[in-house]
């Protein structure tokens, strides 16, 4: 369904210490896996060793530093815990193609030309929607992300009241993935959030909705950093529509990076909170005497 809780809460801890020295003894302390059993369990899920994670995020730290601050190469690379600059920069240019000292240039150029009109624009493929979308924003942060150059943000200009909410969303028709099961994930990051939550929903030719999750009965709140989120539905062969997104109601903010949309097979258990009731086999108290 999700990232297990074990590797939840390695991702939090990560998140946390993040510029500190972390090893795998501390994770196994913490977890009361063994470090073996743990190595297994988080590779499985998020398709990287812890060590690879660690210098994943680290790196895209990096990347808002170098953007957003006046530090130098070999501060930053010394600051993140890399060894050596060199050793840095090689690390650098396998994820964003680019050494960090070109990376800096070619950012801060981009971001020149979003101060003179672009920056503000629509976030492609996206749209805001909600009940109350006057009373909030939604934009692309270069500042806070999970991982590559940016993520999106969504954020209440208002105190808002729980009643009223916003969502970031996309919708496309269901035909590719009608009979099969899929998974909606992605990394969330919340600031003083009401509530917010990622979210799906699988719609007939009606326009009714058939399956639906928006983590209510799990929902984030409050200030939290960056941690992995899924919702699972079956797209029957009746649907006709996918719709989904991160949802806030209330007042705050929620950051949004790295969505993946993928068929999982049968043994994933739905999160659709419109399954049947369980139904009682005979009436009951029908003369209101108990």
């Amino acid at each position: 369904m999700e990232y297990s809780e074990v590797t939840q809460t390695v991702i939090a801890c990560i998140e946390e210490h993040l510029l500190e020295d972390l090893d795998l003894e501390y994770f196994s302390a913490l977890t009361s896996y063994s470090k073996f059993h743990l190595l297994r369990v988080f590779k499985k899920e998020t398709g990287k060793t812890i060590g690879e994670y660690i210098r994943y995020r680290r790196l895209a730290v990096a990347a808002n530093l170098l953007v957003n601050s006046n530090e130098t190469v070999i501060t930053i690379a010394f600051t993140l815990r890399f060894n050596s600059q060199e050793a840095f920069s090689r690390a650098f240019k396998e994820i964003y193609n680019f050494p960090p000292g070109q990376y800096r240039k070619l950012m801060k150029m981009f971001r020149l030309e979003g101060e003179n009109g672009m920056e503000h624009q629509e976030i492609k493929g996206w749209m805001l929607s909600g009940t109350n979308i006057e009373l909030y924003e939604a934009k692309l942060d270069t500042q806070v992300f999970h991982s590559g150059k940016q993520s999106a943000v969504l954020y209440s200009t208002e105190e808002n009241s729980e009643e009223q909410f916003a969502t970031l969303m996309q919708e496309f028709q269901s035909a590719a993935y009608n009979g099969k099961r899929v998974r909606l994930s992605c990394y969330l990051k919340s600031e003083n959030a009401t509530k917010c939550g990622a979210w799906m929903r699988i719609d007939n030719a009606s326009g009714d909705p058939i399956q639906f999750d928006n983590m209510d009965s799990r929902a984030i709140s409050g200030t939290t950093e960056w941690n992995h989120y899924a919702v699972v539905l079956d797209v029957l062969p009746e649907s006709v529509s996918i719709h989904f997104g991160v949802l806030l109601s209330g007042a705050g903010k929620v950051w949004m990076d790295g969505f993946r949309f993928e068929e999982v097979d049968l043994n994933v258990p739905v999160t659709n909170m419109l399954s049947k009731r369980h139904l009682s086999v005979q009436p009951a108290n029908l003369d209101f005497s108990d």
